[in-house]
């Protein structure tokens, strides 16, 4: 049973979910003849699964049940627990003369090893095109950026073990739709799954539990951030679609001086970034059970609401060749990895650190440079909410107050 202190970070006072569960129905019957001369009472047999271990009770008729005659059973059956690892920004390079060497090979080797999950997720911070002659930045523009990678570059992404990236995000257009279709091909053609665009729903089955994920972004090419009434309708539809429902969302101000949380809207050139507090907290009110924010190129705080996760920012994970900044906090980064039961439940996680090298290429980062961030950022922003870690990164939830 849930906490029912509607102050606890754990309490989960959500609406129920419509999900289909295999719960197991046990009813118990004991049925008093009466009569004279009756020998005794019957014993009916209980109706459960034939595996449940425990004393067997026969009845008249020689059958067997698992529960002594009279009683009711109270142990219900273990959740199912998968593992997820997800990540920040990702740009593996910009075409044409930006790219790694040896065409990208072996980007990620240095962290495909902490990339390993029943379900690896990534925000995709570039179009997978050619060009499209439609690049959002003109000849004589400025203060624009915009990147691609080729499309063969999503063999990268498989053969780092990602499963499924995210592409709601301020350079999912910057080839205009073309660009953004051409994408969705190139992920597709590589065995990988995208989600991000408007009423978007991607679900996943992992280990028997599906996982519905939601990209959200400030932008018409993806579910908005902004209306936050909208974004619910969307997360109170996916969790009638999986047993789990993730939303990745691309929200906040960008800079090395962003890495504060605080409650309010966020506003960037002029663009309103949302309000990271008031639009998580509404998504998982709404049937979300974990949230993985991005956006602002550095790390920021997590925290827990009703029993679930909230990851502000996951920083720059891969910057490209000379793409992204990674002077100071701008190149630390992370793999975010958490294990749930199948109905929400916190089963455990971690923060491990990253960095990217001169080269753009995430590294692993021995120094745990992000994590101590982390932590600092998370005591500073969420005193009484805020996820706990050990020295290895370990994260568990705060104690209930």
């Amino acid at each position: 049973m849930r906490d029912a202190n509607r102050n606890s970070p754990h309490n989960d006072q959500r609406p129920r979910r419509a999900r289909k569960r295999g719960w197991l129905v046990t009813v118990a019957v004991l049925a008093l003849l009466l009569g004279v001369g009756l020998a005794g009472v019957a014993a009916f047999r209980f109706a459960g699964s034939d595996d449940v271990a425990g004393p067997q009770w026969r009845d008249d008729n020689g059958g067997t049940s698992t529960e002594q005659p009279g009683t009711t059973p109270t142990t219900k059956p273990a959740q199912k627990v998968i593992s997820m690892s997800a990540t920040g920004d990702i740009i593996m390079g910009n075409a044409p003369g930006r790219l790694p060497a040896n065409g990208g090979k072996g980007f990620f080797d240095s962290v495909k090893e902490a990339l390993a999950a029943d379900l690896v997720m990534g925000n995709l911070e570039e179009p997978l095109t050619d060009d499209t002659g439609t690049g959002k930045c003109g000849p004589n523009s400025t203060r624009c950026f915009q990147f691609r990678a080729p499309p063969s570059y999503a063999g990268h992404l498989r053969d780092a073990g990602f499963h499924l990236l995210n592409q709601a995000n301020n350079h999912g257009y910057d080839f205009g739709p073309a660009g953004y279709r051409n994408t969705q091909k190139a992920l597709e053609e590589h065995g990988l799954k995208h989600t991000g665009a408007p009423d978007q729903i991607t679900v996943v089955e992992v280990e028997g539990v599906k996982v519905a994920v939601a990209g959200f972004s400030s932008y018409v090419w993806s579910n908005s951030l902004v209306d936050i009434a909208s974004a619910k309708k969307v997360i109170e539809k996916a969790a009638t679609m999986a047993d789990l429902v993730v939303v990745q969302v691309h929200m906040g101000g960008e800079g090395s001086d962003k890495t504060r949380v605080k409650p309010g809207t966020e506003m960037f050139l002029g663009e309103n970034r949302g309000d990271p507090i008031k639009f998580s907290r509404a998504m998982i009110d709404a049937g979300a059970d974990l949230i993985v924010g991005h956006g602002p190129h550095v790390l920021r705080g997590m925290e827990f609401y009703k029993g679930r996760l909230i990851a502000y920012s996951l920083g720059n994970f891969a910057g490209g060749e000379r793409t992204l900044s990674n002077n100071g906090r701008l190149g630390w980064g992370g793999v975010l990895k958490v294990e749930l039961a199948a109905d929400g439940t916190w089963a455990g996680g971690e923060f491990i650190s990253t960095y990217m090298n001169s080269a753009g290429k995430p590294t692993m980062d021995d120094d745990n440079r992000g994590l101590g961030l982390v932590q600092s950022l998370t005591k500073s922003d969420f005193p009484s909410t805020g996820a706990k870690f050990d020295a290895a990164g370990k994260i568990t939830a705060p104690p209930a107050v």
